[in-house]
């Protein structure tokens, strides 16, 4: 039963910043069903992902930043992007800027549970190992996706004029932060903790004003008041 209580604490870290930022949703909460189906959509995007990484590595080499920025990062956070542009962002369900954070973090922590899953089953993780992992690259996924996601927002109720460059802002800013993060941990093997605490600092500070911006303008912000009024 090892393995049960292994897979378990593997889950668990995106399963609670899923909720988490599933309920930071302060006015109209996204159908369950939807958020589960791009969840999922995650999960299966991680073995044709390994196996792209692994066709461009062989390809490619192994320069590290080509690496951390190109290999990793640009197919990862590719993929995810292309996820939510074609399944959600003109789907009905997408109907406040929030929604692009709920569903481009629902992908990326899919895609982060299952990978975590395979590191753990792997390599014989310890429950502290597990804990270095939900503390950074799960919740890393999950931040890069908040970023995808505020400005997948932007974009569809924003000026018109500005869509094509928000989402291609929506695109290459994730990767940006992605690609910082891997090569930070593929270069610096003593002094790491001091560059990726920051780093990780400054995501959450920069996704949670994220987060608040997104839900400042929503349309539901209107409606929810004048609810509370007549009340």
């Amino acid at each position: 039963m090892a393995w049960l209580s292994v897979i378990t604490a593997a889950v668990a870290p995106g399963i609670a910043l899923l909720a988490y930022f599933y309920l930071k949703d302060r006015y109209d909460s996204e159908p369950i069903h939807m958020v589960v189906r791009v969840f999922l959509f995650g999960v299966l995007l991680v073995f044709p992902t390994m196996v792209l990484q692994r066709t461009l590595q062989l390809g490619l080499g192994d320069n590290p930043l080509l690496f951390a920025y190109g290999i990793t990062a640009a197919v990862e956070e590719f993929l995810k992007w292309f996820i939510v542009y074609y399944a959600i962002y003109k789907h009905t369900v997408f109907d406040e800027p929030y929604d692009g954070i709920v569903y481009s973090v629902s992908v990326s922590l899919g895609f982060a549970t299952l990978e975590n899953v395979i590191y753990a089953l792997l390599n014989s993780f310890s429950f502290s190992a597990l804990l270095f992992r939900a503390f950074l690259p799960v919740s890393a996924h999950a931040l890069f996706a908040v970023l995808m996601g505020y400005y997948m927002g932007k974009a569809k109720f924003g000026d018109p004029r500005h869509s094509a460059r928000l989402l291609f802002k929506s695109l290459w800013i994730p990767i940006l932060w992605h690609g910082t993060f891997d090569y930070i941990l593929m270069q610096t093997k003593t002094y790491w903790l001091w560059l990726i605490v920051p780093l990780m600092v400054f995501l959450w500070v920069r996704g949670m004003g994220s987060v608040n911006r997104a839900n400042a303008k929503s349309p539901m912000r209107a409606v929810r008041a004048e609810e509370e009024i007549k009340m």
